[in-house]
């Protein structure tokens, strides 16, 4: 599958800070964090899902992961996604290793599964 999900019986603001945390102690921090149900509301389309997208960063690793192959680039950074889901909250990412198949480096592979691996963690330990 291209992404990983997990449920949680936590609300959206727990599983939200819970992530943080998790994401805190493996080094990548929120630069952005997009409600879509405010926006989508205050530009007046209806839409009651809580939905929310994070983007996350290592610094350290965009570093490595792009002095090895700039078209990483279209990557980065990598989001989360924090959503409710027939009443279940639902955390979720696209597969880093998915995403980079289509440079076709086996470096940047390798580099992308271990990142993954540690994204993986951190949705498991906010649960």
């Amino acid at each position: 599958m291209f992404h990983y999900t997990v449920e949680t019986t936590q609300s959206i603001e727990e599983a939200m800070s819970a992530l943080e945390k998790s994401l805190k102690d493996e080094k990548f921090g929120v630069l952005w964090h997009f409600d879509i149900k405010e926006t989508l509301q205050n530009k007046g389309f209806a839409f009651d899902q809580p939905y929310h997208v994070m983007e996350v960063c290592n610094p350290k690793e965009a570093q490595r992961v792009l002095s090895e192959n700039q078209m990483v680039g279209y990557f980065l950074p990598c989001k989360i996604v924090v959503y409710e889901d027939t009443g279940k909250t639902k955390i979720g990412m696209p597969r880093p290793t998915t995403l980079t198949e289509m440079v076709n480096d086996p470096l940047i592979k390798e580099l992308a599964q271990d990142i993954e691996d540690r994204l993986i963690a951190c949705l498991d330990r906010a649960v």
